[in-house]
């Protein structure tokens, strides 16, 4: 034992001479066994060493500038296509236009509007289809707007500037929503609206009552309104995909804006007849 510790000892003494043994921080910063691309990283690394490269500032993708400028056309189009649907509730009210016939005409304008490509050649002649649509589809909405407009014009107006605060709160909360984060209400919107199909079909057959008048009502102007949410993150999703079809989006949103205009104008139109009805039994009974 004595022999072992002696000889411990001994090398001890001879690493403490040479300096090699024990703590030294000259050895810590020795590098020669590290490969060169190591050392570029820890050097880089190294909070006391500045950058070799300066991190370049964070620019919006042109991703996000084409995308809102895809919105902006496609909420001017949809003006338009407003502004031609009025136009065509108008001349029912003065020529009694409205009916089967612009019904029809309606759908042959939108399947020609879809048969054609989306190319800049075609985008006139997609765009006067679009106006005739809108156009007949005011047209056909046109009893409806003149049953209002006889009983109370100011529905009509409260009933638009409604839509309007709903489609804004709708389709600005999907813009500024996360990506796909609504995506999902597809299916959902979907199952609803095959069940106001089915409800029109059985309604066809057994004929209507008020109840399932009023929960087709209402369930139309549920599923409407998430369509407004869903057809929104769908165009920015399609956008992101390289769709920059912003006519056939406008339809899209003219679709549900004019789907949920006509249920808030019969909704609101019901409560003002109720209302009616019964200032004029009170007015009976005081007599």
């Amino acid at each position: 034992m004595e022999s072992l510790f002696g000889s411990w000892d001994a090398q001890s003494q001879r690493r403490r001479g040479t300096g090699t043994g024990g703590f030294n921080m000259e050895s810590l910063k020795r590098l020669d066994h590290i490969s060169p691309a190591v050392q570029s990283h820890l050097k880089r690394a190294s909070p006391s060493s500045p950058p070799s490269d300066p991190i370049p500032l964070l620019v919006p993708s042109s991703f996000f500038v084409l995308t809102y400028l895809l919105l902006v056309l496609v909420y001017l189009t949809l003006c338009s296509a407003l502004a031609f649907s009025a136009l065509g509730a108008y001349l029912h009210i003065i020529l009694n236009i409205g009916g089967t016939l612009t019904t029809v005409g309606c759908l042959a304008a939108v399947a020609f509007l879809i048969s054609l490509p989306p190319s800049q050649d075609q985008e006139r002649n997609r765009f006067a289809l679009l106006m005739s649509a809108t156009l007949l589809e005011g047209a056909s909405v046109g009893p409806i707007v003149d049953l209002v407009l006889h009983f109370d014009p100011r529905i009509l107006v409260m009933a638009f500037i409604r839509t309007a605060i709903a489609f804004g709160c709708f389709s600005g909360a999907a813009i500024i929503a996360k990506r796909r984060e609504y995506l999902y209400l597809g299916g959902l919107l979907s199952s609803g609206l095959s069940i106001l199909l089915w409800l029109q079909f059985a309604a066809s057959i057994f004929g209507h009552s008020s109840t399932t008048f009023m929960f087709e009502l209402y369930l139309g102007l549920l599923v409407f309104l998430g369509y407004m949410v869903f057809d929104t993150q769908e165009i920015i999703e399609r956008a992101h995909h390289g769709d920059m079809d912003y006519i056939k989006h406008a339809f899209t949103l003219f679709t549900d804006f004019v789907a949920v205009l006509v249920r808030v104008l019969i909704i609101m139109l019901k409560n003002a007849q109720e209302k009616s009805e019964d200032e004029n039994k009170r007015k009976k009974g005081s007599f």
